[in-house]
Order: C-alpha cells, then sequence, then structure tokens
C-alpha cells in the first residue's frame, strides 16, 4: 500500500466510510446529457455535483449535499452528479479540474461554481444561486 492509498484509506475510516462504500446523496440523479439539456432547456435550477468514491473533501460533502437536496427550500433544484474517474468528456465540457466541483445553473445560465468547499454556509449560498439565476 503506498502513503495516497494510506492517506485515503485513514482518511475514509476517519470520516466512517468504508472504501468500498459510496456515500450517496439524498437526490442526486447520475448526469446524463439528455438530463442536463433538458433541465437548461426547462429553465429549471440545477446543480452540478463532480464527485469520486475515494475523495476525502467529497466525502465531507456529502451531509451538507444531502441536508440540502432533501430540504423543501431546495426541491425545485436537480442536482445530477458526474463520474469524475469515468466521465471525462463532461469534466472537459464543464471546464472542470478537480472532483469536489459544484457548480450552479438556472437554465442555461452559469450562477456559481465552488471547488473543494466544504462550508454548509457557501454550499448553501450556491443552492440559492441557482434559484435566482
Amino acid at each position: 500500500m503506498n502513503r495516497r492509498h494510506l492517506l485515503i484509506a485513514t482518511t475514509a475510516f476517519g470520516l466512517g466510510i468504508g472504501l468500498g462504500t459510496v456515500a450517496h446523496a439524498g437526490t442526486f440523479s447520475p448526469f446524463t446529457p439528455e438530463a442536463f439539456q433538458k433541465a437548461q432547456a426547462n429553465d429549471k435550477p440545477l446543480l452540478i455535483e463532480v464527485y469520486a468514491p475515494w475523495c476525502p473533501i467529497c466525502a465531507r460533502q456529502q451531509p451538507i449535499m444531502k441536508e440540502l437536496e432533501t430540504s423543501s427550500k431546495y426541491s425545485g433544484v436537480t442536482v445530477l452528479r458526474v463520474d469524475f474517474d469515468h466521465q471525462k468528456d463532461v469534466l472537459r465540457d464543464l471546464h472542470v479540474a478537480m472532483q469536489s466541483t459544484l457548480i450552479a445553473f438556472h437554465g442555461k445560465t452559469e450562477t456559481g461554481r465552488l471547488v473543494g468547499v466544504v462550508k454548509r454556509d457557501e454550499i448553501d449560498h450556491l443552492f440559492a444561486s441557482a434559484l435566482t439565476g
């Protein structure tokens, strides 16, 4: 086991997740180009979550994301999860360089972007930006 794997394992253990376990949030859907285009065409609030199961920052974002996604305040926000390891074409199209990136849209307009943020108030503000455009 190299240092990186050891660091990931100890971080995951400290966060209470298993390495074989993907921590899923409440109401996200997997990113598909069709779902993305549909939400944008209907002028819907949308949040893109770029996630990797091995990412300790993503794991720290999960309780916050679950809370906000399932709250009545943000019930109209569609959350689409991009798989950082397997959807490289989507990452390129969205100009995303790393996992733990959150991007808010209202329709076709990007309203905000966070990278590596685990503060609830900042993520809440990003969700709110998707509602107001």
